[in-house]
C-alpha cells in the first residue's frame, strides 16, 4: 500500500468561536456564534428548530452577558492559553494547524474604517508562536464568526454590500499576516447556510424584506461565492505563494436499496452537496442545479460580471469535513438518524455514536475518489473526528481507545484512496484539544487527544491533559501513518 507522501500535512483543526473564549475582550464584539445557547436537551431528530432565529431573540441574547448560556463566548479561554496549548501540538509534531481569524476582532462591527490592532496583534502572536514550533498555519477566513451588527443591519449575507466588507476584512489578512499564512480557506462548510442560515450567514427569517426566506438564503450563498472568488484573487495578489481553498461538509449519501427510485432520490442528495463545491472549484453553477432552483421560485441574483468573476478565480484545492454517511430512500417509513447537522435514513450495516452519528470509515475513501475523479485538483481533509464522552480515572488518566480505532480505521481508508492516486495535501483531526461543540454548545461531547478540565457549564480548572490518543496520534506522525497496519 502506497504510504502517505513525504510533506503531508499532519495536523488539527480548530475555530476561534469553539476555543478563544474572550468574547469581549481588547475590543472584541459579537458574532453570530456568541449567540448561541446551551442545549442540553437538544432533539438532534429536529436539529433546524434549534437554528431558527428572530431579530428579537438575537437582540434579547445581546442584552444577556451570561457565559454559562453562551458556552462560546468562554470557550476553553484559547485566548490566553494558546501558547502553552501550541506547545502541546507542537510536541504531538504538528505540521499545521487548522485555525480561524475571527472577524469581530479585526472589526468588531464590521465597518469600522480601522482594523482593532488588539485583535491584529493576537493573531500575529498565535502564527508567530506556531511558526517558531515549525507549524504552518491553516487560515479560515469565515467559520461561524460575522459580526451580529451586520445580520441585524443588514440581514447578514442576503445584503450584497457584505461583499464588500468581508472583502477588506480578508485583504486586511492578507496584508497583516501574508507572509506568515499560505494556506488559507473562504468559507467553513458554505453549504451550511441552508441547514442554519443564522450562524452561516446570518440570515433571519422575520428581516429578509420582500424575498422568501428560501430565495434570502440562496441570495446570501451566491454573495458568498462572489466574494470567495474575490477574495482568492486578493489573496494570490497579496501573499506571494499562497493557496486557498473552499471547504465542504461532505454528506456521503448511499441508496438505502437497489430499487431505482432510491437511487435517483440519493443521486439527487449528492448532486444538492458537490453543488457547493461545483461552483467554487469549476467555476460555473451547474445547470441542473439552477434548473432545480428555478423550480422552486429560487433565482440566482446574477448582476455585473458576476459569472467572470467566478469563472476567473476558481480555489486551488478543496478541503471538507468529514464525519459520517447516509442512505436516502422514497420509503417514508424508514427510520431516520442524525450527523453534522442533517439527518439521514439509518443505514442497517453501520455503528453509531452516541449522538446518532453513523461510523463509516469505508466512507471516507469513497468520497476522497468521488471528490478527486470530480474535480482533479489537491483534496485536503480539515475535519475528522469522534465526539463522545472520556472519563478521568482516579490516577488522572484518559483511556480513550474508542477514539484512537475510529481514527486509525479511518486513516487506513485515507491511505488505500492515496494509493489509487487521490492527491491528498494533508490531514487535521476536528478538534485535537476539547472544545465547545458546534450544534449544542457542550464541552462534554469531547474530541480531543488533549482533555480540557472544564464541563458544560463552565465549572473546572481548564487544565489541559494528555489522552492515550495523545501518544497515538505523535506515533502517526512521527511515522507518516506508517503505523497504522
Amino acid at each position: 500500500m502506497s504510504q502517505f507522501p513525504e510533506d503531508f500535512y499532519w495536523g488539527g483543526a480548530i475555530a476561534a468561536n469553539q476555543v478563544e473564549g474572550a468574547w469581549n475582550t481588547d475590543g472584541k464584539q459579537a458574532s453570530v456564534s456568541d449567540i448561541m445557547s446551551y442545549k442540553p436537551k437538544l432533539d438532534v431528530t429536529n436539529f433546524n428548530a434549534h437554528h431558527q432565529f428572530t431579530t428579537e431573540k438575537v437582540i434579547a441574547a445581546l442584552n444577556d452577558s451570561d457565559i454559562q448560556l453562551y458556552p462560546k463566548r468562554r470557550g476553553i479561554d484559547f485566548y490566553h492559553h494558546y501558547k502553552d496549548d501550541v506547545k502541546l501540538f507542537a510536541e504531538m509534531g504538528f505540521k499545521v494547524l487548522r485555525v480561524s481569524i475571527a472577524w469581530t476582532r479585526l472589526y468588531p462591527t464590521g465597518e469600522e474604517s480601522e482594523p482593532n490592532e488588539a485583535g491584529l496583534k493576537f493573531y500575529h502572536s498565535l502564527f508567530d508562536e506556531l511558526l517558531s514550533h515549525g507549524i504552518k498555519p491553516l487560515v479560515t477566513l469565515h467559520h461561524y464568526e460575522m459580526p451580529v451588527a451586520l445580520a441585524l443591519k443588514y440581514n447578514g449575507w442576503q445584503d450584497r454590500r457584505v461583499i464588500g466588507l468581508f472583502t477588506r476584512f480578508c485583504q486586511t489578512c492578507f496584508e497583516q499576516y501574508g507572509q506568515k499564512v499560505k494556506l488559507w480557506l473562504t468559507f467553513n462548510e458554505v453549504d451550511s447556510i441552508i441547514r442554519h442560515p443564522f450562524t452561516t450567514a446570518g440570515v433571519l427569517e422575520d428581516n429578509c424584506g420582500d424575498e422568501t426566506f428560501e430565495q434570502a438564503c440562496y441570495t446570501a450563498l451566491h454573495h458568498q461565492f462572489v466574494a470567495a472568488a474575490i477574495v482568492t484573487r486578493l489573496c494570490h495578489e497579496l501573499s506571494e505563494g499562497s493557496k486557498m481553498g473552499c471547504m465542504l461538509t461532505k454528506t456521503m449519501t448511499y441508496p438505502y436499496s437497489s430499487q431505482p427510485e432510491d437511487v435517483a432520490a440519493t443521486q439527487i442528495k449528492n448532486l444538492n452537496n458537490m453543488f457547493y463545491s461545483d461552483v467554487q472549484m469549476n467555476g460555473v453553477y451547474p445547470a441542473m442545479m439552477i434548473n432545480m432552483l428555478r423550480s422552486r421560485g429560487i433565482e440566482i441574483p446574477l448582476k455585473d460580471d458576476d459569472l467572470e468573476i467566478l469563472a476567473n478565480n476558481t480555489a486551488d484545492f478543496l478541503s471538507f469535513s468529514y464525519y459520517m454517511t447516509r442512505c436516502e430512500s422514497v420509503n417514508p417509513d424508514l427510520e431516520r438518524t442524525p450527523g453534522n447537522t442533517t439527518l439521514g435514513i439509518k443505514n442497517p450495516y453501520l455503528k453509531s455514536s452516541e449522538w446518532g452519528w453513523q461510523i463509516d470509515p469505508v466512507g471516507l475513501r469513497v468520497s476522497l475518489i468521488e471528490l478527486y475523479d470530480r474535480y482533479r485538483k489537491p483534496l485536503f481533509i480539515v475535519e475528522n473526528g469522534l465526539g463522545t464522552r472520556d472519563t478521568v480515572t482516579e490516577s488522572g488518566h484518559i483511556h480513550d481507545s474508542y477514539r484512537i480505532e475510529y481514527l486509525r480505521s479511518h486513516l487506513i481508508e485515507v491511505k488505500k484512496a492515496i494509493s489509487l492516486g487521490v492527491d491528498l495535501m494533508g490531514y487535521t483531526s476536528w478538534g485535537p484539544i476539547d472544545l465547545i461543540s458546534a450544534a449544542n454548545s457542550q464541552v462534554t461531547k469531547r474530541y480531543g487527544f488533549i482533555h480540557v478540565d472544564l464541563d458544560d457549564m463552565g465549572n473546572g480548572t481548564g487544565v489541559r491533559r494528555k489522552k492515550d490518543s495523545f501518544e497515538w496520534y505523535k506515533e502517526v506522525i512521527r511515522t507518516n501513518g506508517s503505523n497504522l497496519e
